[in-house]
């Protein structure tokens, strides 16, 4: 059963560095001691907008991979709802941008929060950490429940950020789905579908990029989901993270390869202990480049292919063949 933690912010006014062992029921971004670079506390305008939250939820079926997001930069808010074809390959989005506090909202916790987006066409509701997704998209109409394995636990991760910030992120992949959704107007069934979430959110450096790369994946009784990053969260901890029937083993920090220019290629994953090692070949994409001089963005997601191997904590030697996923690379100024 998932816990709580009450207090995420400690009588120092940091938050505790290092994995969890409770969901936060709060940020308590009120509470937080930031300082700036010269060691006086940070202008309650700084404090404000230099926080950042960002939700993702990925659905896989057989047929579809789902993915619909809201970012939160605190001058804007940014969403989107993307289905892919897993037969066709093909990719179709919506998409949206809403500066500072206009249509949308998003809540510091992801213990019992509310996030919505674009007239509530995105709506993730969180109680007691279980995730709620309602979506009316052009594309999309669901009403669903994110549902972990008994004791399975999430990845619940702090670590401290540039000079004086943190960055809190909370994923759990491979969990089950109840509900309903609706894709192009038909019903699918969910009886053989997955879904992650990600939730992060904190003081990030003004510069971030990161590669990402992530696995929900379910073929009878065999049940694995992935998540691994570079760039973010490595100050003595990372985030990588592979759930094994619901059973979460935590792994070592990966090298990503992959080109920037020829984005047809493929990427290579692989780990200095070689517990990890491989390869996915990218089919399709979602990206968008957003230049605003003060705020840059240059976003791909990747839809495509896994194969390789995994070693979990036990030693168990885990083979992937052309398992679906996404892989992520993301500059950001902000």
């Amino acid at each position: 059963m998932q816990t709580s933690l009450k207090h995420f912010i400690q009588r120092s006014g940091l938050p505790p560095f290092g994995h969890l062992d409770a969901i936060p029921e709060s940020l308590q971004l009120d509470a937080f001691r930031y300082l700036n670079e010269m060691d006086s506390p940070a202008s309650s305008w700084r404090k404000r907008f230099d926080y950042k939250q960002f939700q993702f939820v990925s659905i896989v079926t057989p047929k579809y991979i789902i993915g619909v997001a809201i970012a939160d930069i605190r001058y804007l808010a940014s969403g989107f709802c993307y289905v892919f074809d897993a037969e066709t390959h093909e990719l179709v989005e919506q998409q949206w941008l809403k500066p500072l506090n206009i249509g949308y909202q998003t809540e510091p916790s992801s213990w019992e929060s509310r996030a919505h987006l674009a007239n509530e066409a995105i709506r993730f509701t969180i109680e007691q950490g279980i995730w709620q997704v309602q979506l009316s998209t052009n594309l999309v109409h669901a009403d669903l429940q994110l549902q972990p394995l008994v004791e399975s636990e999430p990845l619940m991760l702090c670590t401290p950020t540039a000079y004086a910030g943190w960055t809190y992120t909370q994923k759990h992949n491979a969990l089950g789905i109840q509900g309903t959704l609706k894709v192009k107007g038909e019903m699918v069934e969910l009886e053989q579908a997955v879904a992650g979430y990600d939730f992060s959110a904190g003081y990030m450096r003004r510069e971030t990029s990161w590669r990402w790369a992530s696995i929900n994946f379910l073929e009878g009784d065999r049940r694995i989901g992935l998540n691994l990053a570079a760039g973010v969260n490595e100050t003595g901890h990372c985030e990588n993270v592979v759930w094994i029937d619901g059973e979460r083993h935590l792994m070592p920090p990966v090298q990503f390869e992959f080109s920037r220019i020829h984005q047809e290629q493929s990427w290579r994953i692989t780990s200095q202990d070689q517990r990890i090692e491989l390869v996915f070949r990218p089919k399709n994409q979602r990206s968008e480049k957003k230049n605003f001089w003060l705020l840059k963005s240059n976003f791909r997601q990747f839809l495509g292919y896994f194969s390789g191997y995994l070693i979990d904590d036990n030693g168990r030697k885990h083979e992937l063949d052309e398992v679906i996923g996404l892989t992520e690379d993301h500059y950001a100024k902000w």
